[in-house]
């Protein structure tokens, strides 16, 4: 894979990312994955977390993807 295609891939990768994490965080997503489905989302250790848990996951998450793809455009 050439320089510039992988740098075209991160693009729509972080918008898939960024509306999947916006839609936990602002757009009610906490509240309709909790219990179960937040274990089959995010992975077996949610499956306990509550509404603001799932929130501070996806902020968290979603500054690391913004690092990662600020990275792998630069450099």
């Amino acid at each position: 894979m050439t320089d510039w295609v992988g740098r075209l891939l991160v693009l729509p990768v972080y918008i898939l990312l960024s509306l999947f994490f916006k839609w936990i965080l602002s757009w009610g997503g906490a509240e309709k994955i909790e219990g179960w489905k937040a274990g089959w989302l995010i992975g077996w250790v949610a499956d306990d977390w509550d509404t603001e848990q799932i929130r501070m996951w996806a902020l968290l998450t979603w500054i690391g993807w913004t690092v990662f793809c600020l990275l792998a455009l630069v450099v």
